[in-house]
C-alpha cells in the first residue's frame, strides 16, 4: 500500500485501565508514522507472553508504559510497509519479526507498529508470520540464558524447568542445537512429543523429585521459580550456572550456589539484533519451530490472555491481525 494511501488509523487492542483480560476490547488508534531508522511494519501475528499478561493487569513492566489508554505486546511478525531516513537494512515489502521497543511501549496488538529497524530480522523462510511471532521474546530469553549466559554447547548438561511451556520448549530445542551431550526436561506433558523436540529425557514433576534423576548438570533453566532454584543445585557440578527465570534467585539460593562453587543469576532479555539472526538462522536449518497451543483473532486478545493465565499451556499463543 503506498504511504499517501494508508489509514490514518487502525485497527488495535486497546485498554483503558488496568485488570483482567476483559479490559482488553478492540478500538482504533491512530497510525504510526516511522522516524529517523525506524520502519513501519504492517502487523500480520503478534505472540502473547506472560509479561503481557502482567503489564495488562498493572504489574509487569508497566511503569515503562505511559499513560492509558495503551496497547500492549511486544513479539510481531510482518511486512515492512514504509523505512524512515536512515533505514539501509530493510525495504517495503520485506517480511520481518522480532521484539519491538521492549522494555518501553510495544504495542504490539495492532494493523501496524514501528520500531528501529535493528530491534527486527528478516522473518525465517521456513516459519509462517504465525510462528514467527511466537519465538522473539521467549527464544531470545533462551538463547541468552543457555548461550551468553550459560556458555552451553558440545558436552554440556541442560536441564530445562517448564519444558513443555512457551519458553521452554523452544529451550530444548537451542539446547540440542548447540550440541549439548544431554538435555533433561521437567513436565507432564506426553513425552514423545518432547523427545521429538530434543530431550533426552523427560522427568515428570508429578511423579518424582527431579534432583533424584538429574545429576552432573552444567546449565539449569528455571522457569518455574519458587523452591525450584534451590533444589537444582542438588543435580549441578561444580561450575555449572543456574538462570533464574522470571524472578531472580532468592538470597538463599544464591548464597548456597556460591558455596558449593555454582553461579545463580537471573537474565532480562536483551532486543539484540545479532542473537535474533542467531535464532532466525536455525529456524531456517529446522532447528527451531515453536508449538502453536492456539492462534486466535486479534480480537479474541482477552481470551489469549486468559488462555495464558490459566497456565498448563504447551507451546505459545498468537493472535493473528
Amino acid at each position: 500500500m503506498k504511504k499517501d494511501m494508508m489509514p490514518e488509523t487502525m485497527r488495535a487492542i486497546r485498554q483503558h485501565e488496568y485488570g483482567g483480560p476483559q479490559v482488553l476490547q478492540l478500538g482504533r488508534a491512530p497510525r504510526p508514522e516511522p522516524l529517523w531508522t525506524e520502519v513501519l511494519v504492517r502487523v500480520h501475528a503478534a505472540g502473547v507472553n506472560p509479561v503481557d499478561c502482567k503489564t495488562r493487569s498493572g504489574g509487569g513492566i508497566v511503569a515503562t508504559q505511559g499513560d492509558l489508554p495503551m496497547t500492549i505486546g511486544w513479539d510481531v511478525s510482518g511486512v515492512v510497509e514504509a523505512v524512515g531516513s536512515g533505514v539501509t537494512r530493510f525495504a517495503p515489502g520485506d517480511e520481518v519479526y522480532g521484539m519491538v521497543n521492549f522494555p518501553r511501549r510495544g504495542a504490539g496488538y495492532a494493523e501496524y507498529i514501528t520500531a528501529d529497524s535493528v530491534q527486527l530480522s528478516r522473518k525465517p523462510d521456513a516459519l509462517t508470520h504465525e510462528e514467527a511471532a511466537a519465538l522473539p521474546l521467549a527464544a531470545l530469553t533462551a538463547w541468552q540464558s543457555l548461550v551468553t549466559v550459560g556458555r552451553a554447547g558440545p558436552g554440556t548438561r541442560v536441564l530445562i524447568h517448564g519444558a513443555a511451556g512457551g519458553l521452554g520448549h523452544l529451550a530444548v530445542q537451542i539446547a540440542r542445537a548447540r550440541g549439548a551431550a544431554y538435555v533433561y526436561g521437567t513436565a507432564r506433558a506426553e513425552a514423545s512429543a518432547l523427545r521429538a523436540m530434543g530431550l533426552d529425557e523427560v522427568i515428570d514433576y508429578s511423579a518424582v523429585r527431579f534432583e533424584e534423576v538429574a545429576h552432573d548438570i552444567d546449565v539449569v533453566v528455571d522457569t518455574v521459580a519458587g523452591e525450584y532454584g534451590l533444589r537444582s543445585l542438588d543435580t549441578m557440578r561444580t561450575g555449572g550456572v543456574l538462570v533464574s527465570l522470571p524472578v531472580p534467585p532468592d538470597e538463599r539460593t544464591i548464597r548456597e550456589a556460591n558455596r558449593r562453587g555454582l553461579r545463580a543469576v537471573s537474565l532480562t532479555v536483551e532486543a539484540d539484533r545479532a542473537d535474533l539472526d542467531n535464532i532466525t538462522a536455525l529456524a531456517d536449518a529446522g532447528a527451531l519451530r515453536p508449538v502453536l497451543a492456539e492462534v486466535l483473532p486479534l480480537e479474541q486478545a482477552a481470551k489469549a490472555h486468559e488462555l495464558v493465565e490459566a497456565g498448563h499451556v504447551h507451546g505459545k499463543i498468537v493472535l493473528t491481525v
